[in-house]
């Protein structure tokens, strides 16, 4: 019933999925957590650039996202991120596309984690000459962080879906080799199942374990 799999690389792929979603998770939480820490900071320019930035980009398809990393940057701008190759160029760029409209979803979900720090904290930290960088990154965040696993979880299981978009652009992950697969082959509903099951395999385990994660390092208040 499953012969017809031999012929393509299905694990293969599953493992450009989990390369993507692992870089882009990456990438995202470090460039999300910066977006978070202007959102809340002093400077009025930074704020505003934060604020800006989510809005705009949580209000834009991740398809656009990821052809205008391809047709726009690297075949009108020739920006390669340092590849050679055609296929090592897209998957670069499509991480790229995939940190940009993640990271502002992190940053809302770190944003919401520091609300739910008591304000006292924060300021009996800046009575002992701390300013607000030390502040946010040796007091708030370490708590913000322990708030928003939950939310960074389902952020991350999200994202591990959205790398099917990358196909668009060429990138041979999942939904790429599926892509080929129901153009040769008359098994619709089992090339479905197996690509169903794939992304179960990858997203209940990281729900199952982050979430218990995140029981544990709950905050007690």
């Amino acid at each position: 019933m499953f012969d017809f799999l031999q012929d393509y690389d299905v694990l293969g792929a599953f493992w450009t999925t989990v390369q993507l979603a692992l870089l882009a998770a990456v990438g995202s939480l470090i460039w999300g957590t910066l977006l978070a820490a202007m959102r809340v900071g002093p400077v009025p320019l930074m704020r505003g650039f934060g604020t800006l930035y989510v809005n705009i980009v949580r209000n834009i398809p991740l398809t656009v996202i990821i052809l205008f990393s391809s047709l726009g940057l690297n075949q009108t701008l020739r920006i390669t991120l340092g590849a050679d190759d055609f296929k090592t160029i897209n998957f670069r760029l499509a991480v790229l596309g995939l940190i940009v409209y993640t990271s502002a979803f992190v940053c809302e979900a770190i944003r919401s984690g520091i609300n739910t720090v008591p304000v006292g904290q924060a300021e009996a930290a800046r009575s002992l000459g701390l300013n607000f960088t030390q502040v946010l990154f040796l007091v708030v965040l370490p708590q913000a962080f322990r708030a928003t696993v939950g939310p960074l979880t389902n952020v991350l299981i999200a994202l591990t879906k959205n790398t099917t978009v990358a196909a668009a652009i060429g990138v041979a992950e999942a939904a790429y080799v599926m892509k080929e697969m129901v153009e040769k082959e008359a098994q619709l509903l089992l090339i479905s199942a197996v690509i169903a099951f794939g992304f179960c395999c990858l997203t209940l385990p990281t729900g199952l374990i982050l979430g218990w994660v995140g029981k544990k390092v709950a905050v007690k208040r």
